[in-house]
Protein backbone atom coordinates (compact mmCIF):
# COMPACT_ATOMS: atom_id res chain seq x y z
CA UNK A 1 0.00 0.00 0.00
CA UNK A 2 1.13 3.56 -0.69
CA UNK A 3 -0.10 6.54 1.34
CA UNK A 4 0.44 10.22 0.54
CA UNK A 5 -0.44 13.02 2.95
CA UNK A 6 -0.47 16.56 1.57
CA UNK A 7 -0.67 19.65 3.77
CA UNK A 8 -1.02 23.15 2.35
CA UNK A 9 -2.23 26.57 3.43
CA UNK A 10 -4.31 29.24 1.75
CA UNK A 11 -5.73 32.51 2.94
CA UNK A 12 -8.87 32.10 5.05
CA UNK A 13 -10.90 33.53 2.15
CA UNK A 14 -9.48 31.01 -0.36
CA UNK A 15 -9.73 27.83 1.70
CA UNK A 16 -13.35 27.09 0.72
CA UNK A 17 -12.40 27.41 -2.96
CA UNK A 18 -9.51 24.96 -2.47
CA UNK A 19 -11.74 22.49 -0.62
CA UNK A 20 -14.41 22.76 -3.32
CA UNK A 21 -11.89 21.99 -6.07
CA UNK A 22 -10.66 18.89 -4.28
CA UNK A 23 -14.22 17.73 -3.64
CA UNK A 24 -15.08 18.20 -7.34
CA UNK A 25 -12.23 15.91 -8.32
CA UNK A 26 -12.78 13.35 -5.55
CA UNK A 27 -15.23 11.06 -7.42
CA UNK A 28 -12.87 10.83 -10.40
CA UNK A 29 -9.84 10.17 -8.21
CA UNK A 30 -11.75 7.52 -6.27
CA UNK A 31 -12.60 5.80 -9.57
CA UNK A 32 -8.94 5.62 -10.62
CA UNK A 33 -7.32 2.23 -10.74
CA UNK A 34 -5.53 1.54 -7.46
CA UNK A 35 -7.18 4.27 -5.40
CA UNK A 36 -8.39 3.09 -2.00
CA UNK A 37 -9.23 6.46 -0.42
CA UNK A 38 -9.09 10.19 -1.09
CA UNK A 39 -9.96 12.25 1.96
CA UNK A 40 -9.93 16.03 2.25
CA UNK A 41 -9.82 17.79 5.62
CA UNK A 42 -10.09 21.41 6.70
CA UNK A 43 -7.98 22.04 9.78
CA UNK A 44 -9.83 22.53 13.02
CA UNK A 45 -6.79 24.36 14.41
CA UNK A 46 -6.83 27.26 11.96
CA UNK A 47 -8.80 28.61 9.00
CA UNK A 48 -6.01 28.25 6.43
CA UNK A 49 -4.78 24.65 6.38
CA UNK A 50 -6.02 21.80 4.17
CA UNK A 51 -4.90 18.17 4.39
CA UNK A 52 -5.42 15.54 1.71
CA UNK A 53 -4.91 11.86 2.55
CA UNK A 54 -4.51 9.45 -0.37
CA UNK A 55 -4.41 5.67 -0.08
CA UNK A 56 -3.31 3.65 -3.12
CA UNK A 57 -2.65 -0.01 -3.75
CA UNK A 58 0.87 0.84 -4.92
CA UNK A 59 3.20 3.68 -5.86
CA UNK A 60 2.61 3.16 -9.59
CA UNK A 61 -1.11 3.91 -9.14
CA UNK A 62 -0.25 7.11 -7.26
CA UNK A 63 2.20 8.07 -10.03
CA UNK A 64 -0.57 7.59 -12.60
CA UNK A 65 -2.74 9.97 -10.55
CA UNK A 66 0.07 12.56 -10.57
CA UNK A 67 0.03 12.36 -14.37
CA UNK A 68 -3.76 12.55 -14.64
CA UNK A 69 -6.03 15.32 -15.88
CA UNK A 70 -7.68 15.43 -12.44
CA UNK A 71 -4.36 16.24 -10.80
CA UNK A 72 -3.55 18.86 -13.46
CA UNK A 73 -6.94 20.56 -13.02
CA UNK A 74 -6.56 20.72 -9.25
CA UNK A 75 -3.01 21.94 -9.56
CA UNK A 76 -4.13 24.76 -11.89
CA UNK A 77 -6.72 25.91 -9.35
CA UNK A 78 -4.77 25.29 -6.15
CA UNK A 79 -1.29 26.58 -7.01
CA UNK A 80 -2.33 30.26 -7.08
CA UNK A 81 -4.19 29.82 -3.78
CA UNK A 82 -1.35 28.20 -1.81
CA UNK A 83 0.38 30.68 0.49
CA UNK A 84 3.25 28.55 1.88
CA UNK A 85 5.25 25.68 0.45
CA UNK A 86 3.06 22.57 0.47
CA UNK A 87 4.38 19.49 2.26
CA UNK A 88 3.75 16.03 0.83
CA UNK A 89 4.78 12.99 2.86
CA UNK A 90 4.69 9.64 1.08
CA UNK A 91 4.81 6.21 2.67
CA UNK A 92 5.06 2.59 1.56
CA UNK A 93 3.17 0.61 4.19
CA UNK A 94 2.01 -2.89 4.98
CA UNK A 95 -1.56 -3.18 6.21
CA UNK A 96 -1.44 -5.26 9.35
CA UNK A 97 -5.15 -5.39 10.09
CA UNK A 98 -8.39 -3.69 9.15
CA UNK A 99 -10.86 -3.71 12.04
CA UNK A 100 -14.51 -2.83 11.55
Amino acid sequence: MFIAILDFSTTPDDRDRALAQLERERPGVRAMQGNLAFRVYASREDDRTVTVVHEWTDQASFAAYLGSEAFARSNDVLRPLVTDDPVSRRFRVDLVESVA
